[in-house]
């Protein structure tokens, strides 16, 4: 087999340069993403491997079947970047990693949280000056707060357990609710009205679709508590980042940690320091000091890496043996 890897960096040929003894499949790493103007220097491979923010709509599915493309193997959960019709009548198999580590997404956003609710980072600048001054730094307990997990899949699950052991009340809002967890966790689920009026903390952790595309809106944030805080470790455009700016700006809400954002894949994974930002909203986001953004790096544990280099390879495996593809997306 002869993979074409986009979009990699090099926690990346690290992770797959090892797990590939195993396959020893011909791999070619690229550090541009796949897109409409990339997808012809596919020819010549059996597979594409892409990441979160490589594009892969209906005219790349074509020019990679034209390529004599046979396999999309997503190195990550999330597929929401895939035309899975396109690639379905092209004759393309989609598989992805569903489960590398729930544990890792959970954990950065608990960090997240903490990092916001007690000024972590305004602290960490002012005593790398020498400066010890705690006005302004003031917190709030976490302990006795209701944390609303929207989205009660694995990672959900997992923040969840994580606020609990914070001691928080824990609801809970799902299409398709899990009541038998609900009931082992003590958490109780609501309506998704509610669970905006509710919570003192809101973890998104739904995936991306047109219904779920920016349910947190102008609406729903005004709905919340002006000192609730979002975490979204999620997808970018589960919020409406217009309105956020606006709910932040007229004290809707308290504050937000997110590891995602609704246009990122122009930006983020590479260095800006030196450029202009032209996306007006990103760039007043980061002026915020009640709001915290890291480049999609909650993934990026090395348990997770090696997870998702030897699933991903699997994946390859099966499809190469004409073997059942249990993480095919269809």
């Amino acid at each position: 087999m002869k993979i074409a890897f986009f979009d990699t960096h090099s926690y990346d040929k690290a992770s797959f340069k090892k797990a590939n003894e195993k396959f020893v499949y011909e791999i070619d790493f690229r550090d541009y993403k796949l897109n409409e103007n990339t997808a012809q220097t596919a020819a010549g491979f059996d597979a594409v491997c892409v990441f979160v923010n490589d594009v892969v709509n209906a005219d790349v599915v074509a020019r990679l079947k034209d390529a004599g493309v046979k396999l999309i193997a997503l190195r990550c959960a999330g597929f929401n970047n895939v035309d899975l019709k396109a690639a379905a009548n092209a004759g393309i198999k989609v598989v992805r990693v569903p489960a590398y580590s729930p544990y890792a997404v959970a954990e950065h956003g608990a960090a997240l949280l903490m990092a916001l609710t007690r000024h972590i980072p305004q602290a960490y600048l002012r005593t790398k000056t020498a400066n010890f001054n705690i006005e302004g730094l003031t917190g709030r307990d976490l302990h006795g707060l209701t944390g609303g997990i929207l989205g009660t899949g694995k990672i959900g699950q997992i923040m969840a357990g994580i606020l609990k052991g914070f001691g928080m009340k824990i609801i809970a809002y799902d299409p398709y609710p899990n009541e038998k967890w609900a009931s082992e966790a003590g958490a109780v689920y609501v309506s998704k009205e509610e669970i905006f009026r509710q919570s003192d903390v809101l973890s998104l952790h739904c995936p991306l679709t047109e219904e779920t595309k920016h349910i947190v809106n102008h609406d729903t944030m005004k709905m919340m508590k002006s000192d609730a805080v979002i975490i979204n470790t999620g997808r970018g455009a589960l919020i409406d980042s217009k309105a956020l700016v606006h709910a932040l700006k007229h004290g809707h809400i308290g504050g937000i940690g997110m590891d995602v954002y609704e246009e990122e894949s122009k930006y983020f994974f590479s260095d800006w320091s030196t450029d202009i930002m032209a996306d007006d909203v990103l760039a007043r986001l980061l002026t915020f000091p009640n709001v915290i953004i890291t480049g999609h790096q909650a993934f990026l544990t090395t348990n997770a890496l090696k997870n998702l280099a030897d699933t991903t390879l699997e994946n390859v495996k099966a499809f190469a043996e004409g073997a059942e593809l249990v993480n095919e997306v269809k």
